[in-house]
C-alpha cells in the first residue's frame, strides 16, 4: 500500500501544478435537506454524494467549465453550468423537484466516465438506498429481484439467492462489489452472495452483455453493489444502528455502521449479525435444516488529495447455512434426519426431526461453512487532463460442506479458492467531444481441495486477462457509444487421484502410485479466447422522450463445473459431469428501448433478442431405460449438454405519478423471456421434451399503490402506506427431458407496508421504521426456480404435494437509529 501512495504521488508531481479548486454546496427538496443525493461533473471523474444535512463537497477540480448533474433517486435531475475558478471555491446551492421516476440517473458501472443513464444506450437500472431500505429481505439479491424487473434468483431458501438476468446466471451473472468481481464459486446452487446487504448504499444493474469492460462471466449482464462512502461533517464520528425482525424463521439481523471524516480522509467500518431458524409454510410447516447464522465485518479507508484519490477496504464474511434434503416420512409428510453414511442409510426408516429442532437457532452438524476474505485498493490519478484508474483485489473463498452423520467434524467438500483481481484503465482528454478510455483487466486464481471425502471438481489454476477500447460522442441529439475487447483465459490442473483412507473410511487424495488410488480427473490444459463489443445508440427525441438501440457480443469461457466435474457436490445433492471438449459461449444481443420522462408518469419499454452458440446447461442423466442414474446413492446425476439457444423478451415499466396529486404513485412493471434450445436433433429425439432452456422465469407482472402522507404528525414524517400484487403466471415451457424441470403453476402474493421517518422538535431524524408484509394471504406456492421444488423422495404423498414449498407469511420489521 505505501508503494502505490509512493507511486501515486510522484507521479502527481510530474503533472501540472495548476491551483486546484473545489464546489460545494446544499442540495434541498421542499425546503427540507436531501442526503444521498449524487453530484457528478459531467464527463469526468469528479463527483461525490451529500450528507445527511444535504451538504456536499468537491475537491480538487482542475479549473474550467463544466456540466454539474445532481440526481436523486425520486426527483427530477438539474444540470447547472458551473465555471470553476483557480483557488476560488465555487458555491451552487440546488432545489430539486419530487419526481418519482428511477429513469434519470447518473451510472458509474460498465462506463469510462460517470455518465447519465438517460445517454447510455445499455439497458442499466439503478436501486437506490431508499428502496433497499423500503423492502425488507433476507439478502441483497432478494432486495435486487424486487426492484428491477428482468432480474430473477435460483434459491434454495430464504437465505440463498443466485441472480438471474433474463433468464441466464450462474457464471454468466458477474457481481462486483465496488467494482471489484466477486468470486466465491458462483457454479454452486446452494450458498449465496456473500456481501453484508445492510452495507449497500446502491446497486447498478446491466442488463445484457457487458463484456466489453469485465470480460468472461459477464454474459448475461452485470450486478454493481456499491458500499457506503462516508460523506458526514469533519472532525465528527457519524453511524447508524439497523434492527431487523422477520416472523416467518425469527430472522434477528442487527447491523453496526461507523463513519468518520476529517480534512481529505474518510474512514468507515460496518459489523453485521443475522440468524434465523428454520423457514416454514403451510403444507409443509417448519423445512428442517434450512436455518442460517451470518457473520460480517467490513472496513474503509479513503484519501482524497490533489493527485486523486486511494480507496482501500477490507471485508471478512462467516455463513454457517444448512441445506435442506427434502427427506420425510411417508405417511405423516414431517421432516426426518439422515442419522447414518450413505451405504447404510435407509431414508424410508430415518427418524423424524424433533419440534425443538425445527424452531431452533442452532445449526445442525450437516451444514456448510462459507468463508470469505477481501482486501481491495481502488486508486485514481490525475495526468495533465486524464485520469488513470487502477484496482487491485485479493480474495480467498473457503468452503465447507458436512455431510457425514457419523462423523460430523468430518467435511465431505473443503475447497479453497484464491484470486487476484487487478484492473488498470486510462482515461484521456475529452477532444473534440470524444470520451475514450482502454485498459486492461483479469484474474488469477487458484482453487486447493483441503481434508474433505468428496471430490467434485480438481485443483485447478486459472489466468485470465483481456484488453479493451471504449468511445462515447454526442451528436447533436445522438449520443453513440462502443468500443471492442479481447481476452484470454488459461486453466489447467495436473491429474488428480483419490483413494481410501483408512482414519475415516471414506476417500482421500492420494499420489499417484498409492495402491488402490484411482485416477478421478485426468490433467488439463486449454486457452480459451475471445473477440466482444457493442456499439449503441441514444437519441434524444426531446428532452424527455428517448430511444435507445445497442448490438454487444458477449464472452464466456467454461467454468471449472462445465468442463473438469466429476464427483457429488454434498450440500447441492447432486453428481455433477463435465465435458472437457465444450467451447466459449457468445451471445450476440440486440436491445431496442423507449424510455418517456412524462410530467405524471415514467414510461419504459425494452425488448431484446439474444443469439447464444455453445450454450452450456445441466441435464439429468437417464439410463436406456429412462430411469434415472444413480451413482451415489441419494443424489441425482446431472451431465452438462452444450447447444445454440436463443433467449428474446421484454421489459415493461410503468410508474404513474401525478403532480397534482402528490401524495400518490402507481408503480407497475412486466418481465417476459423466452428460452428455446436449437439443438433440433435432440428436440427431435425427445419428442420436444428439449425444446425450452431449463431456469427460464415466467412472466412476472408487479403493481404497487403507494400512499406519501404530506407534512408531519407529531415525531412522525414522511409516512407512507403501500400495497403490492406479485403475480407470476404459470410456466409450461420448461426444460422437461428425464424430468429435469416440471410445470410450475402460477401464483400471486399480495405485499404490503409502511414507513415513517421519526423527528425530534430540533429536526434531527431519531430513527426510521419499516414494517412489511410478504406473501400476507399466506399463500401456498412453488417459484419454478426454487431448487428445493425438487426436493423429494417419493412419487406420490398424501396431500398430493411434492417437494419443499417456499416461505410463507412473513411480517418484517426494521429500525434505523443514524448517530
Amino acid at each position: 500500500m505505501r508503494l502505490l501512495l509512493l507511486l501515486t504521488l510522484t507521479i502527481s508531481t510530474l503533472t501540472s501544478s495548476a491551483q486546484n479548486s473545489s464546489l460545494n454546496g446544499v442540495v434541498t427538496a421542499n425546503n427540507t435537506p436531501l442526503a444521498y443525493a449524487t453530484i457528478v461533473l459531467s464527463s469526468t471523474k469528479y463527483g461525490t454524494t451529500t450528507n445527511d444535512k444535504g451538504f456536499y463537497e468537491i475537491k480538487n477540480i482542475t479549473p474550467g467549465e463544466y456540466m454539474a448533474i445532481f440526481s436523486c433517486v425520486g426527483y427530477i435531475t438539474e444540470r447547472v453550468k458551473v465555471n470553476i475558478a483557480a483557488g476560488n471555491p465555487a458555491i451552487l446551492n440546488i432545489s430539486l423537484k419530487e419526481n418519482s421516476s428511477k429513469l434519470s440517473e447518473v451510472v458509474v458501472t460498465g462506463v469510462s466516465r460517470a455518465t447519465e443513464l438517460r445517454s447510455n444506450p445499455v439497458p442499466i437500472v439503478v436501486l437506490g438506498k431508499k428502496d433497499i431500505d423500503q423492502h425488507v429481505n433476507n439478502n441483497i439479491i432478494d432486495a435486487i429481484v424486487k426492484g428491477i424487473p428482468g432480474v430473477t434468483a435460483v434459491t434454495t431458501g430464504p437465505n440463498i439467492s443466485k441472480p438471474f438476468i433474463r433468464g441466464l446466471g450462474y457464471n454468466r451473472v458477474l457481481t462486483l462489489y465496488d467494482g471489484i468481481r466477486q468470486e466465491g464459486q458462483q457454479w454452486g446452487d446452494e450458498h449465496g452472495i456473500e456481501i453484508d446487504q445492510y452495507g449497500i448504499a446502491r446497486v447498478e444493474v446491466i442488463k445484457g452483455p457487458a463484456s466489453l469492460t469485465y470480460g468472461s462471466d459477464a454474459l448475461a449482464g452485470v450486478i454493481n453493489l456499491i458500499p457506503y462512502i462516508p460523506n458526514g461533517q469533519d472532525g465528527k464520528l457519524n453511524g447508524d444502528i439497523i434492527t431487523d425482525y422477520h416472523t416467518n424463521n425469527g430472522l434477528i439481523g442487527s447491523s453496526l455502521g461507523l463513519s468518520y471524516k476529517k480534512n481529505d480522509w474518510k474512514y468507515a467500518f460496518r459489523a453485521t449479525g443475522k440468524m434465523a431458524h428454520n423457514y416454514q409454510n403451510k403444507v409443509d410447516g417448519y423445512v428442517y435444516n434450512s436455518a442460517f447464522q451470518e457473520y460480517i465485518i467490513s472496513g474503509m479507508a479513503r484519501v482524497d488529495k490533489g493527485w486523486g484519490s486511494s480507496q482501500s477496504a477490507l471485508t471478512t464474511y462467516d455463513n454457517k447455512q444448512e441445506i435442506p434434503d427434502g427427506s420425510r416420512d411417508s405417511l405423516t409428510r414431517r421432516f426426518t434426519v439422515q442419522v447414518a453414511e450413505a451405504g447404510n442409510d435407509d431414508i424410508k426408516n430415518r427418524p423424524i426431526a424433533p419440534q425443538a429442532w425445527l424452531n431452533s437457532y442452532g445449526v445442525t452438524p450437516l451444514h456448510q461453512h462459507i468463508q470469505h476474505y477481501r482486501v481491495y485498493n481502488k486508486t485514481e490519478v490525475k495526468l495533465g487532463d486524464g485520469l488513470f484508474a487502477s484496482a487491485l483485489g485479493w480474495q480467498q473463498s473457503i468452503r465447507r460442506e458436512y455431510n457425514h452423520p457419523t462423523q460430523p467434524g468430518q467435511a465431505g467438500l473443503y475447497v479453497t479458492l484464491n484470486t487476484l483481481n487487478y484492473d488498470w484503465r486510462y482515461s484521456p482528454k475529452v477532444v473534440n467531444g470524444w470520451e475514450t478510455s482502454f485498459g486492461v483487466n483479469g484474474i488469477y486464481q487458484t482453487n486447493r481441495s483441503k481434508q474433505a471425502t468428496d471430490f467434485p471438481i480438481p485443483d485447478y489454476n486459472l489466468f485470465d486477462i483481456g484488453g479493451f477500447f471504449f468511445a462515447k460522442k454526442s451528436v447533436g441529439k445522438m449520443d453513440i457509444s462502443g468500443g471492442i475487447r479481447y481476452d484470454t483465459r488459461n486453466i489447467n490442473w495436473d491429474d488428480f487421484y483419490v483413494g481410501a483412507n483408512p482414519a475415516n473410511g471414506f476417500e482421500q487424495r492420494v499420489n499417484a502410485n498409492t495402491p488402490g488410488g484411482r485416477l478421478q480427473f485426468p490433467n488439463f490444459k486449454h486457452t480459451y479466447h475471445g473477440v466482444s463489443g457493442s456499439l449503441g445508440f441514444t437519441y434524444n427525441v426531446s428532452e424527455r422522450i428517448l430511444l435507445k438501440a445497442n448490438i454487444a457480443r458477449g464472452y464466456r469461457a467454461p467454468n471449472i463445473t462445465e468442463i473438469g466435474s466429476n464427483g457429488l457436490d454434498p450440500g447441492a445433492h447432486i453428481v455433477y459431469l463435465g465435458n472437457r471438449t465444450f467451447g466459449p459461449e457468445f451471445s450476440l444481443q440486440e436491445d431496442l428501448g423507449l424510455i418517456a420522462y412524462l410530467k405524471d408518469a415514467d414510461l419504459m419499454l425494452e425488448v431484446f433478442n439474444n443469439q447464444i452458440s455453445n450454450y452450456i446447461y445441466q441435464s439429468r442423466l437417464d439410463d436406456a431405460n429412462g430411469n434415472p442414474v444413480i451413482i451415489v446413492p441419494g443424489n441425482t446425476t446431472y451431465q452438462y449438454q452444450q447447444s445454440k439457444a436463443r433467449l428474446y423478451g421484454a421489459e415493461f415499466t410503468f410508474n404513474l405519478h401525478p403532480r397534482g396529486a402528490n401524495w400518490l404513485e402507481w408503480n407497475n412493471s412486466a418481465a417476459y423471456v423466452t428460452g428455446i434450445n436449437q439443438n433440433r436433433a435432440l428436440i427431435a429425439q425427445s419428442n420436444g421434451a428439449a425444446k425450452y432452456l431449463p431456469f427460464i422465469p415466467p412472466l412476472h407482472i408487479r403493481s404497487e399503490v403507494k400512499l406519501k402522507l404530506q407534512g408531519s404528525y407529531g415525531v412522525f414524517s414522511k409516512v407512507y402506506f403501500r400495497a403490492e400484487a406479485d403475480a407470476y403466471a404459470t410456466q409450461n415451457r420448461y426444460y422437461a427431458l428425464n424430468d429435469t424441470e416440471t410445470p410450475t403453476h402460477g401464483y400471486t402474493l399480495i405485499n404490503a407496508g409502511m414507513g415513517s421517518t421519526l423527528k425530534a422538535k430540533s429536526g434531527k431524524t431519531i430513527c426510521e421504521l419499516f414494517l412489511q408484509a410478504d406473501n400476507l394471504f399466506d399463500v401456498a406456492y412453488q417459484s419454478n426456480l426454487n431448487r428445493l421444488k425438487y426436493f423429494e423422495y417419493y412419487n406420490a404423498s398424501p396431500n398430493g404435494r411434492s417437494g419443499i414449498y417456499n416461505i410463507g407469511r412473513n411480517i418484517s420489521m426494521k429500525v434505523i437509529v443514524p448517530f
